[in-house]
């Protein structure tokens, strides 16, 4: 028996949408019949075929169920136990993970403040120091997030830049890519534009903001910058035994463009909520609403009125970012529609008058 309206979308994640008609269609596909567990499956086999072709012939893939896992395995298989990773402050392993890379990966996180969630060598070389220090962590690992947690890309100049540096101070890079698919779609350029040619070492791979019901993968694009991951993602309760369902939804997103399309969908919704709204701003319909971040991809940051927003969470879910400031955050998502948006960008002008 449904529980909820299937015809009401809110702003406040893509998590929020449900799965994929297309990946749903894949796990029936998969079901039915005996495979092989954990990993042995006829489906985890082929979206390694997949991956090598969307990434080169040395990527190896790890499904797991979630991007903190993804993330955690991932970083922990590049780092001794004295490793520290340097990202930016808000980025979603310091902000929105708990704190399960310190606590289950003994990760110590080197974090920089930035004024688009974007780290560069500069930016890296605050915390690249004390390497060869037994009383400080080293610094041995980038970790950077494609699109950010402020919804901005880097390009691939930009991490070709980060990698090269890094890599010239010993260091290795990992990419948090559960919207990588966004910043690719943004930028009109591949996912191995993004990753391989741009000389990143390991990539978490998005899938469930994507429309997957669930499940990301941890892909490893330089074998020699990962130890130990498949006991690591064993003991991190990262394995699937019924791995061909994880597998499967992977091979939906990935194998044809379905990635591509979801996320070209998405953020085309976020434009079209953007231009509205800066349309209302410049004819004066919007008092008191102001975007803090530029929308490359499907998330907008917004400033607007405290009374505005208590109205406007009368009928919608959204996320405060900095409720000091009033900051807010809006996303959406695969499913979005252009009605969806118009309604809302109608609703947000009317709290604010």
């Amino acid at each position: 028996m449904q529980r909820h309206d299937p015809q009401i979308r809110h702003f406040a994640s893509d998590n929020y949408a449900g799965a994929h008609p297309e990946v749903l269609a894949a796990i029936a596909d998969a079901n039915g019949g005996h495979q092989v567990n954990y990993g042995g499956d006829v489906y985890t086999e082929r979206l390694h075929e997949i991956i090598r072709d969307q990434f080169g012939q040395h990527a190896g893939v790890f499904p797991v169920f979630n991007g903190t896992g993804a993330n955690v395995v991932a970083l922990t298989s590049m780092l001794p136990r004295w490793g520290g990773v340097i990202a930016a402050s808000t980025a979603h392993i310091n902000t929105d993970e708990n704190a399960a890379p310190e606590r289950i990966g003994g990760i110590k996180l080197l974090t920089v403040d930035t004024p688009d969630g974007k780290l560069t060598p500069e930016l890296i070389d605050l915390q690249a120091g004390g390497r060869g220090d037994e009383h400080r962590a080293e610094p041995l690992v980038v970790s950077i997030t494609q699109s950010t947690e402020l919804g901005t890309v880097y390009t691939p100049d930009e991490l070709r830049a980060i990698c090269d540096h890094a890599h010239s101070l010993g260091m290795r890079v990992h990419v948090d890519g559960s919207r990588i698919g966004n910043a690719a779609a943004s930028l009109g350029v591949s996912l191995r534009e993004l990753t391989t040619r741009a000389g990143v070492d390991i990539l978490s791979l998005g899938g469930t903001k994507n429309g997957l019901l669930y499940g990301e993968a941890v892909v490893v694009l330089s074998p020699e910058a990962s130890v130990g991951l498949p006991y690591l993602r064993k003991y991190m309760m990262q394995l699937s035994s019924k791995m061909r369902f994880a597998s499967a939804q992977l091979i939906a997103l990935y194998e044809g463009d379905l990635w591509l399309r979801s996320a070209r969908h998405a953020n085309a919704m976020s434009a079209r909520l953007r231009a509205t709204l800066d349309d209302a701003i410049a004819a004066g319909a919007a008092p008191g609403l102001r975007f803090t971040q530029p929308t490359q991809v499907n998330s907008l940051f917004a400033v607007l009125p405290a009374e505005a927003t208590a109205r406007l969470r009368e009928t919608h879910h959204f996320y405060d970012w900095n409720s000091s400031a009033g900051e807010v955050r809006w996303m959406t998502s695969f499913d979005t529609t252009e009605a969806d948006v118009d309604q809302f960008a109608a609703d947000i002008i009317a709290s604010l008058s």
